[in-house]
């Protein structure tokens, strides 16, 4: 564990973020979560109130010589629409806003340096308005709100069909 590293991503809701990074080689976990507001330790029913500041987030603990911080954030912008500030796809407003949350100079320049070839890549025509903020405290959610993919895979697929992966086919494929 002496090697392993952590990014966070933000990116609408947790539920919908946890899968593509736990299926990878080199992820150690996953861990739905809040980061980036004012309550401490708050619970789903705060952050859901829209009163905390938090947004919804996952926390990876992750083995760099497997895979690098970049190939993490690659994966974080193909689950995403960079282009919509207020939330994800059905959900909205600031608890789901997008944000690459950076724990030191190193990922802040990979992430800049992902946004900016991003913006210039063509793919998008709006600007790539996801925001790429200092690392914040992070809080887990309750337990019923971890690995929720395969705890409720029929709810998970529910939210799933919010327009997450047609976005993903049109955009990404």
């Amino acid at each position: 564990m002496a090697n392993m590293e952590t990014a966070i991503f933000a990116g609408g809701c947790f539920w919908c973020m946890v899968q593509p990074f736990d299926t990878q080689p080199g992820i150690e976990s996953v861990v739905s979560g809040f980061t980036g507001g004012h309550t401490v330790n708050p619970t789903y029913a705060e952050v859901a109130s829209h009163t905390t500041g938090h947004t919804e987030a996952v926390e990876i603990t992750f083995d760099p010589s497997v895979i690098s911080y970049a190939e993490l954030v690659d994966i974080y912008w193909r689950q995403t629409d960079p282009t919509d500030a207020s939330g994800q796809f059905q959900d909205r407003g600031d608890s789901y806003r997008p944000v690459i949350f950076v724990n030191s100079p190193e990922q802040r320049q990979i992430a800049e340096q992902s946004k900016a070839a991003l913006s210039t890549s063509g793919r998008f025509d709006e600007p790539i308005v996801t925001q790429i903020e200092a690392v914040q405290p992070f809080y887990p959610a309750e337990e019923e709100h971890q690995d929720f993919y395969h705890k409720n895979p029929f709810r998970y697929q529910i939210e799933e069909m919010g327009g997450r992966q047609d976005f993903i086919k049109s955009k990404w494929h």
